[in-house]
């Protein structure tokens, strides 16, 4: 049962690696064995996500603004240029953009919608080479894209992240049917994470995360291992017979709204 878990001798590659649920999915699957390459547009965040896991495992990073198609062909060539193949691509790196709906401008569409949803196409598309070379018969390769609850549900009133929560159910659907495109050689699936302490819900956690927390339905937000077991579940042969899904790490939050 332990071996279903274990990552050794495989390479990972997680996008928005800089902070947040990023290094939490890194410290998971470095812990199990992985090595793993962050990537994100900001190089100083990089930097110090790799000194906070290098302890834990062979962590390196390669910065790249995954919104751009340049910047999915620099994270490209530098990963060809490094390995042989790769086993599981995280695509987690993401933008957000607030506004009134009156006053909600069209940059902000574009530069979410860039990141979000095809940023993961073009970059997926673009590692398809190295992920067919990881996958076995009885071992495929993984693609895990980060959605969110605000693609399963409508965010609250006031919440006026409208090309976020657009953008989202957008990864969904995309997760849908890159899984029937890439089968049977490489499966994808994605997360839909709840309230997790990083900068994007900083709002949302204003009144203190044990506050906020004691209102859903598991009388907390989310931890760190949370989101670690859930990526090492994705990546690891545990999960070899699920590709398609749309997982809520949310402690039940979808289910009450």
């Amino acid at each position: 049962m332990t071996d279903l878990f274990r990552l050794d001798g495989k390479v990972a590659v997680v996008t928005g690696g800089g902070r947040g649920i990023g290094v939490m999915m890194a410290r998971g699957l470095l812990d199990a064995g992985a090595k793993v390459y962050l990537a994100s547009r900001k190089e100083a965040e990089l930097d110090s996500a790799v000194a906070e896991l290098s302890a834990f495992g062979d962590v390196s990073a390669i910065p790249a603004d995954l919104g751009t198609a340049a910047g999915v062909a620099t994270l490209t060539a530098a990963l060809t240029e490094r390995e042989d193949a790769i086993h599981a691509l995280f695509n987690n790196a993401g933008a957000a953009w607030g506004a009134s709906f009156d006053d909600f401008p069209e940059s902000g569409f574009d530069k979410v919608f860039d990141v979000n949803v095809k940023g993961v196409f073009l970059l997926t598309r673009a590692l398809v080479p190295l992920l067919r070379a990881g996958a076995t018969d009885d071992d495929p390769a993984r693609v895990v894209n980060t959605g969110s609850i605000d693609g399963i549900v409508a965010p609250e009133r006031g919440r006026d992240n409208f090309s976020y929560s657009a953008s989202k159910a957008a990864v969904h659907m995309l997760t849908r049917h890159l899984a029937g495109e890439l089968a049977p050689h490489i499966l994808v699936n994605a997360i839909a994470p709840g309230l997790f302490q990083s900068r994007m819900t900083k709002m949302l956690l204003a009144d203190g995360p044990d506050a906020v927390g004691s209102r859903l339905p598991l009388g907390r937000i989310g931890a760190p291992d949370d989101m670690a077991g859930i990526a090492v579940f994705l990546a690891s042969r545990a999960s070899c017979y699920v590709t398609g899904a749309v997982i809520p790490v949310d402690g039940g939050a979808s289910t009450i709204r």
